[in-house]
């Protein structure tokens, strides 16, 4: 059976690993923005390029007699690689790109959720000019509000009072530069609280849960600095988070099942892939932050590290929409992740400069992302360079081995020290418990 992966991060380097231990012994074939060496090792043919280009990569697909692709990324879900796929009979884990809307347009979202009484929403608005800007920033109050660009901007499109707009001025600036970038705004009430990712299998008919995890944006010890795409994540061995009650499992739970049929039912579609929900735990209970249409990247890494499933048979699964959960099985493990990304990330980071991993004494846990090779050697691209899941028992002894392993990826890299630490998540619980009157 030959399998494709499109992109080359280490979410897909963590999708290779997981096909790559199948007993079905899958062929790999890659189409990745830059060679990842992880992936190309594991692979029978390997592109580079731009991996939102659907007519060459659906011409590349059938070359290669491809059975099955599973794509990575939202560009070019956005693009509307998996229809392109669909339509050359190739199976696709992604959704088409009426359902991808479910991330790539906020405004969507909010509405779909909005339209069926869909539980965890905050107070929104959708502009397409200043007018009307101020006044809705002012009737949410200052250093309670949080900016959106509508569309994908890379990461770059949300910006949060008090983290980074401290005052309706800042707010209006950035409003300035969505608009000027040829994106409208939404605009909503900021959350207080925890955030977790939850992500599900969905095969158009069924959607089965993944584990629990929290993601870290900040790219500093202690929550400093600016937001990244996500420095590390933890998941605990019951596959909750210690902040959280069963009760905010079950809310979030049934709102990621909502959305799935309102999204269905809205586009005339079925979903087939990865549905993340992004959700906050506050005061008044679970809230939305935000979905999003394939793996999470760090988050990946801790639930696929973790699968003890045959990853291909899920697959084969979701797309004959024939999942069910007694397929899907975790080890009863927690896992913490930690980013080695380059000095100066991510507004200067270095770039085309060599790492070295061989220090990594298990290689297995290692995922790859924003590297290239030439003659054999590693180089950093710019972005995230190499994640290292520990995997244990508990969260201290998986902290103490991710903390271990990813000292040994050497070069002008740093990473936080403090993700899955006793004393970062204590606080997390302890901060929970005050916003909800327990203490």
């Amino acid at each position: 059976m030959n399998i494709l992966i499109i992109g080359s991060g280490a979410r897909e380097h963590a999708i290779a690993i997981a096909l790559h231990r199948s007993p079905q012994q899958p062929h790999l074939y890659c189409c990745g923005t830059s060679t990842n060496p992880g992936i190309k090792q594991m692979a029978h043919d390997y592109w580079t390029g731009d991996i939102t280009d659907v007519t060459t990569i659906t011409k590349l697909a059938k070359e290669w007699q491809i059975s099955l692709a599973i794509i990575g990324p939202e560009a070019p879900l956005e693009k509307g690689l998996a229809d392109a796929l669909w339509q050359s009979a190739i199976p696709t884990i992604g959704p088409k790109k009426s359902l991808a809307r479910i991330e790539t347009s906020k405004s969507f979202a909010r509405e779909l959720m909005q339209k069926n009484k869909i539980p965890g929403l905050p107070r929104y608005h959708v502009f397409d000019s200043m007018n009307g800007v101020e006044n809705f920033l002012q009737s949410l109050g200052e250093g309670n509000y949080v900016v959106k660009a509508n569309g994908l901007m890379g990461g770059k499109g949300v910006r949060v009072a008090g983290d980074h707009l401290h005052s309706i001025a800042d707010a209006i600036s950035f409003c300035k530069e969505i608009f000027a970038a040829k994106q409208t705004v939404v605009i909503e009430e900021k959350f207080i609280g925890q955030e977790f990712s939850f992500m599900c299998f969905c095969d158009g008919e069924h959607i089965v849960p993944m584990p629990l995890v929290q993601d870290h944006k900040r790219a500093f010890v202690d929550d400093k600095g600016p937001n990244t795409g996500g420095m590390g994540s933890y998941s605990d061995a019951n596959h909750s988070l210690p902040f959280l009650t069963p009760k905010d499992w079950e809310d979030a739970w049934q709102m990621n099942q909502a959305v799935y049929h309102a999204l269905q039912a809205e586009c005339g579609e079925k979903y087939i892939g990865v549905l993340y929900g992004s959700f906050i735990a506050t005061r008044d209970g679970v809230s939305v932050i935000e979905f999003n249409a394939r793996f999470g990247d760090p988050e990946a890494l801790n639930v696929l590290t973790i699968l003890e499933s045959d990853f291909v048979a899920i697959c084969q699964a979701m797309v004959t929409g024939s999942l069910i959960k007694e397929q899907v099985k975790f080890a009863s493990d927690a896992t913490v992740c930690k980013y080695a990304v380059p000095q100066g990330y991510p507004d200067a980071p270095v770039k085309s400069v060599q790492i070295e991993i061989c220090a990594v004494k298990n290689k297995s846990c290692l995922y790859l992302s924003a590297v290239d090779t030439m003659d054999g050697k590693i180089y950093l691209t710019g972005s995230r360079t190499a994640a290292y899941v520990g995997v244990a028992n508990s969260l201290p002894a998986a902290e103490e081995i991710a903390e271990k392993e990813i000292r040994g990826v050497s070069g002008p890299l740093f990473h936080r020290e403090d993700i899955g630490t006793e004393r970062l998540i204590q606080h997390r619980v302890d901060e929970m418990r005050r916003l909800r009157g327990n203490d």
